[in-house]
């Protein structure tokens, strides 16, 4: 958040801070969460840079639209292992997901 709006905000009475705060995480909690998260970002770029649908992918990984919906979303009803597998499927190596998880912002593959 830009300073300037955060002072704007911090004026009028509100109080900025980050998720972790506001939902009382513990360290561990906040970087499970993380990891979901980029996890699910990373299947949906994949997904996208290989101009499938989330239909297509549904079909690869023998799951529904609305699963993968689901997964891009960092839903807590899906497994890491789910999320791995999908991009495995799309055809992320190792070192993909590594980059993946550490937050990397190089251009992997196609």
């Amino acid at each position: 958040m830009r300073e300037e709006k955060r002072k704007r905000l911090e004026s009028k009475g509100w109080r900025v801070g980050s998720t972790r705060e506001f939902l009382d995480l513990s360290p561990d909690e906040e970087s499970y969460i993380e990891l979901r998260l980029r996890l699910a970002d990373g299947l949906k770029e994949r997904r996208v840079r290989r101009r499938l649908t989330q239909t297509d992918l549904a079909k690869i990984v023998r799951s529904s639209q609305s699963r993968v919906a689901k997964m891009e979303a960092g839903d807590r009803t899906v497994s890491l292992d789910l999320l791995i597998r999908s991009l495995l499927a799309l055809g992320a190596s190792r070192k993909d997901l590594a980059r993946i998880i550490s937050g990397s912002r190089s251009n992997p593959e196609t």
